[in-house]
């Protein structure tokens, strides 16, 4: 679930390098694992990647070097591949052109296409990340499509959504991103049933007249904080080609007919900020709706319920638990303070990682706790690692009795569009009914929110902005309903259970790293964390 942000300012004269910085760092809740951004200066790309924050990745030294009007950026949360940081994004390839991607989502028919590449497209893949297939699929598409023409132009848009509707016809699974093609396009796209978010932007130049600055990025928030104008979501299966001349260029590479447009639910749920705009819904409007429908539904099953005082888990829950209360009538109180220079447990990779820095991120206000039975609201509940902890927070805090509610439905199915959640044994609900989830975590009872009433949230969200908005929504993680097709089946779950389980990525983590602490590749291949330059290398 990475964040992308891609800008084409009119002015040759100006540098993005700025404008990127602070788009990722309002994207950082995306992903902390890595951070990158290119840029492109008269035909020069400039690149800075490696892993870590957005501020700790990019010092003075680096801004200086990131010159150009044009820019992809890039925060890394890995689903695919390893922890390197020769996996960190913008990704390049210098042939046709010089192209780098930035890329937010999964695929899942990776393995095939990265077969394909090496062995009959004789394409070089470097990595296990899938963005590098994505790269390799366009860049040898383009490639084609330009040598088909009699009169070859290096700004022929007419190639690249040829090369893009082969990207969409050979790639499965949910991915949003950008290409910049050196010196002739910057590029958006959406996988055919738009479940991975990408949203587009314009703001009339600072410094030339009548010309136009554009922007793409993962949310609404990156485009306001830059001071662009929201246009819309890009269309399932759309790509909008930008040219440096500044022509913009808009098509559905696949038609309607072969997709449901089904973004990911799990966006409203916890991943989005409560500020952004996705799919014409409000995601703040949409939780507010699902405490709601959880507050009805306690009154509902527990009409004589005891509850004293209704307390959030931060963040994401806040808007929820907030509407809750009000519905049941209970005060709301924060109860829980949060420690923010600690990163998000869920993204956090290995099981005892998260356990150790719950406590770490979290601390009680004892006298919101003591003696008083307490409902907490959390986004969801995932292995349940985080709840029991912040369970056993409660109780130490003095609470009487802890009732434990979560904004989405219980979590049975594996995710494989873009969100870590990869094997179902990890999962806390798997198999598992309410109570004997609730005898796990340890609180007095737990309640979910069902699939339906979540995904009405989100459509009444919708009703109220009076936009256009999804009919159908990407729920699998819920439903075990994958809507990408029949190649999703239990031979494949278990190969990614093999390769994505908590075990299997702490092996991949340590066998990475080399005896000085630096990822180990390949003889005769270039270090992932780099600035790339015609005039100068400088490694990280």
């Amino acid at each position: 679930m990475c964040g992308i942000i891609g800008l084409l300012l009119a002015d040759e004269t100006s540098n993005v390098n700025q404008s990127i910085f602070d788009g990722l760092t309002v994207l950082q809740h995306r992903g902390q694992d890595a951070a990158g951004i290119v840029t492109s200066e008269r035909g020069r790309l400039h690149l800075r990647k490696d892993n870590g924050l957005v501020k700790d990745v990019f010092q003075t030294h680096h801004m200086i070097d990131l010159r150009g009007n044009v820019g992809l950026g890039h925060v890394r949360y890995p689903t695919a591949g390893s922890s390197s940081c020769a996996e960190a994004q913008p990704l390049y390839t210098n042939f046709p052109h010089g192209i780098c991607v930035a890329h937010n989502g999964n695929l899942t028919n990776a393995a095939e296409l990265t077969d394909l590449c090496r062995n009959e497209l004789k394409r070089h893949v470097n990595t296990d990340s899938d963005s590098e297939v994505l790269l390799n699929i366009f860049a040898d598409s383009l490639l084609k499509e330009s040598g088909k023409s009699s009169n070859v132009d290096k700004n022929d848009v007419e190639n690249i959504f040829k090369a893009i509707e082969t990207v969409m016809k050979s790639c499965k699974g949910g991915y949003a991103g950008m290409y910049l093609i050196n010196g002739i396009a910057l590029v958006g796209f959406r996988d055919p049933n738009g479940i991975r978010p990408i949203v587009f932007g314009t703001r009339p130049s600072k410094t030339v007249d009548g010309a136009t600055d554009y922007v793409f990025a993962s949310e609404s928030v990156a485009i306001d904080t830059l001071g662009f104008h929201l246009n819309r979501d890009l269309e399932p299966s759309e790509a909008i080609v930008i040219t440096f001349d500044g022509n913009v260029h808009t098509r559905r590479c696949l038609p309607s007919s072969e997709s449901v447009h089904a973004p990911c639910i799990f966006e409203y749920v916890y991943f989005a900020r409560p500020d952004s705009i996705m799919d014409g819904i409000s995601v703040y409007e949409s939780r507010l709706k699902m405490g709601e429908k959880l507050a009805y539904q306690i009154m509902d099953r527990y009409p004589e319920h005891d509850i004293d005082v209704v307390i959030p888990i931060p963040d994401t829950s806040r808007t929820s638990a907030l509407q809750a209360a009000y519905i049941l009538g209970r005060p709301y109180r924060e109860g829980f303070i949060k420690n923010r220079y600690i990163a998000r447990t869920f993204i956090m990779p290995g099981q005892e990682t998260r356990k150790k820095s719950v406590r770490l991120k979290l601390n009680t206000i004892k006298s919101e706790f003591a003696g008083r039975n307490v409902l907490l609201v959390d986004d969801s509940v995932v292995r349940g690692t985080t709840a029991t902890e912040i369970i056993q927070m409660a109780r130490d805090a003095g609470a009487n009795k802890v009732y434990l509610t979560s904004a989405a439905p219980p979590i049975r199915y594996p995710n494989i569009y873009g969100i870590d959640i990869p094997t179902r044994t990890e999962l806390v609900a798997y198999e598992r009914n309410e109570e004997q989830v609730a005898q796990i975590l340890g609180c007095d009872w737990i309640i979910y929110q069902n699939l339906k009433d979540l995904e009405d949230s989100v459509r009444e969200a919708g009703e109220c902005s009076g936009e256009a908005f999804p009919q159908h929504y990407e729920s699998s993680c819920f439903s075990g309903q994958y809507v990408t097709g029949e190649d999703i089946d239990s031979e494949y779950f278990s190969k990614l259970h093999d390769l994505r389980n908590d075990t299997a990525q702490e092996k991949r983590r340590t066998a990475v790293l080399d005896s000085t602490g630096s990822a180990a590749l390949p003889p005769g291949s270039h270090h992932g964390c780099e600035n790339l330059s015609n005039d100068k290398r400088t490694r990280a």
